[in-house]
């Protein structure tokens, strides 16, 4: 009808929307997606030409703006007409959905009372289901809930993998440079000093992991972006902080035991290693 420009909030790019009237009375306008008109008239004016929906023909009075998916919806790909006309062409006798704008959100519960008393009243029996905003943000909200925390579990893992990584790797290093951490003590260098020269190290083989995880994080958001540019496939700065931050801590966490052990090594034993 006229009123779903305003109710979905669509945007006309040329020419004019379906004309407002009786709903029961169908014309023969279109209104076609900025993809369907880029695909059937290529760079000629779609305005006032002719255009067959099943054995039907319409004219085509206006296209959208470009757009993207509203409603799970991809407005560039549709083809709008008058409801009556669709009902006709397709042979049906009832609509599948109906959509309705209230003026205000405290509207929106007496809103939903009254339609549901309207169709209860016409159908004899609720074979219906209403949705308002609250219901689909509130089932987006549960599903985005289930996917972060599948996603942290997931991230939890695989830190906790790159983090015996990196003990492995610390403790194949000490065991390595025994003889010099022996040097070190025997010339009077402190526990704390050699804590931290592997501490540093475990910091440095993290941030190195970190770093091609990102480089690949971003090679691959580029991707998406290049594939679907309408998909908002941007990392923000706060994440890449996070992660930078994140990969530190693990590092040093998982370095700390190879990193005691090694301040533990008495002088004399780590130089009879040689």
């Amino acid at each position: 009808s006229h009123s779903m420009m305003e109710v979905m909030g669509l945007k006309l790019g040329r020419g004019r929307f379906l004309p407002s009237g009786d709903l029961r009375q169908g014309g023969s306008e279109a209104v076609l997606g900025f993809k369907t008109a880029r695909e059937l008239f290529k760079e000629e004016d779609p305005l006032g030409k002719t255009i067959r929906i099943g054995e039907s023909r319409a004219r085509v009075v206006g296209v959208m703006a470009e757009s993207g998916l509203q409603v799970g919806v991809d407005i560039n790909d549709i083809v709008l007409i008058p409801v009556a006309t669709a009902m006709r062409i397709f042979n049906r006798s009832s609509l599948l959905r109906l959509m309705a704008q209230t003026h205000a959100y405290e509207d929106l519960s007496r809103a939903e009372k009254q339609m549901r008393a309207i169709l209860l009243e016409r159908h004899g029996e609720e074979d219906f289901s209403i949705l308002t905003q609250d219901s689909v943000i509130s089932a987006l909200s549960t599903i985005l809930t289930v996917l972060t925390a599948a996603v942290a579990a997931i991230a939890a893992i695989s830190l906790s993998v790159a983090g015996v990584g990196i003990m492995n790797v610390m403790l194949v290093s000490v065991s390595e440079r025994t003889s010099e951490v022996g040097l070190l003590k025997a010339i009077g260098a402190a526990r704390g000093q050699i804590l931290r020269i592997f501490l540093t190290e475990a910091a440095l083989l993290s941030l190195a992991g970190t770093a091609v995880g990102l480089f690949f994080g971003y090679v691959g958001a580029r991707l998406v972006v290049a594939a679907f540019p309408t998909f908002p496939a941007q990392p923000p700065l706060w994440a890449t902080g996070a992660a930078i931050a994140v990969g530190l801590v693990f590092g040093v966490l998982f370095g700390i035991l190879p990193a005691r052990r090694a301040t533990r090594l008495e002088p004399v034993a780590a130089l009879a290693r040689r």
